[in-house]
């Protein structure tokens, strides 16, 4: 029982620091300052923030269940294994954020999104959930 707690705690600690990180990361690439922005009420920056820490945390917990914890070892595998799975999570939630803007020649995802469009914030919400599953069935 000891031993699960520790690694409850560890992949607490791990998996929120990974999460922070890549929603600092994903703010630098989008143009719209995330903490002033959600302050101000915009709602699609809520969304997208969101999906960030969905995304992340669905890879997280798939990284996690891929190892089997028996000793410190093995424990430092699975953070190990958390921390490369996340870093490819996040890469893929920044191409696909492009990609699709790039594609979807109707509208610029950053104008909407400092705009407060709802819409547009659901829609990347949306996108980096699909990628989590993505990356996180490659992982399973």
């Amino acid at each position: 029982m000891l031993n699960t707690i520790i690694e409850t705690l560890v992949y607490l600690g791990v998996g929120l620091s990974v999460m922070m990180i890549g929603y600092f990361l994903v703010d630098l690439v989008i143009p719209a300052d995330f903490p002033a922005e959600i302050k101000n009420g915009n709602k699609a920056i809520g969304w997208v923030s969101a999906g960030i820490y969905m995304g992340l945390g669905f890879i997280i917990r798939s990284a996690i269940i891929t190892i089997h914890l028996s000793d410190a070892e093995e424990l430092l595998k699975g953070v190990g294994n958390t921390a490369v799975f996340s870093a490819i999570g996040i890469v893929a939630f920044v191409l696909a954020y492009f990609i699709v803007d790039i594609v979807n020649r109707k509208f610029n995802f950053n104008k909407e999104l400092e705009a407060g469009n709802e819409a547009a914030g659901i829609m990347v919400f949306g996108i980096f959930v699909g990628i989590a599953f993505l990356v996180s069935g490659v992982i399973q």
